[in-house]
């Protein structure tokens, strides 16, 4: 399902334009949301539901919250990685929880993942029986889908690995809008449709301090 990406050395030398935009975008509507309590100009409230709906957030809300979703989701989730980039070569080999309920995804996840040296635990369609699983396995971290089969969520899942066992979190999802919404429960989220690079890029974050 996923085009590999080859393994080239990396460019330490090199910056990171995403990163640096992204800082510069937060610095501004912080600044701009904090200043005028979220009654934004028209200009900036025009500007600021351009750039929701391009992740097809909800923009029918006072500035405030679309803001609040719109940094999660520009924060956490994977940058735009070509599928040809090379992938992250110093990465620390995890045990990894897989919760995908899209088969074939799944089975891409997991061979991908496997095949970059991590463990897998799953892959797993429900919360029910992940949550099972991560009792008796010593998980490092948890790729998750949140519209998962069953009646428990990502989201709760999430919850519950985390309180319960510490586990950090990747939100895999196409549902943009609950990704940002709990984003605070995930080191990161990759948005679907996505590609093996991003993941593997997602995944090397956890080797990163804060």
């Amino acid at each position: 399902m996923f085009d590999r990406p080859p393994v080239t050395e990396p460019d330490h030398a090199r910056t990171d334009p995403v990163a640096d935009s992204v800082e510069r975008l937060c610095r501004l509507y912080d600044a701009r949301i904090a200043q005028t309590d979220g009654d934004l100009s028209p200009e900036d409230a025009r500007e600021l539901k351009a750039m929701a709906a391009i992740y097809d957030l909800d923009t029918d809300r006072p500035s405030a919250e679309v803001w609040r979703d719109l940094r999660a989701v520009v924060t956490r989730q994977a940058p735009d990685v070509a599928p040809d980039a090379a992938p992250p070569t110093n990465a620390q080999a995890l045990t990894l929880l897989v919760v995908e309920d899209d088969a074939d995804a799944a089975a891409s996840l997991t061979e991908l993942l496997t095949e970059a040296g991590h463990s897998v635990v799953g892959p797993f369609h429900s919360a029910a029986a992940a949550e099972a699983a991560a009792a008796l396995h010593a998980i490092d971290a948890a790729l998750l889908d949140i519209n998962l089969s069953g009646e428990m969520t990502g989201v709760q899942l999430a919850e519950v690995l985390s309180a319960r066992w510490d586990v950090r979190v990747i939100f895999i999802s196409g549902d943009v809008g609950a990704a940002a919404r709990h984003a605070d429960l995930a080191e990161a989220l990759v948005l679907k449709p996505y590609n093996a690079a991003q993941i593997l890029e997602a995944v090397a974050r956890l080797d990163q301090p804060g």
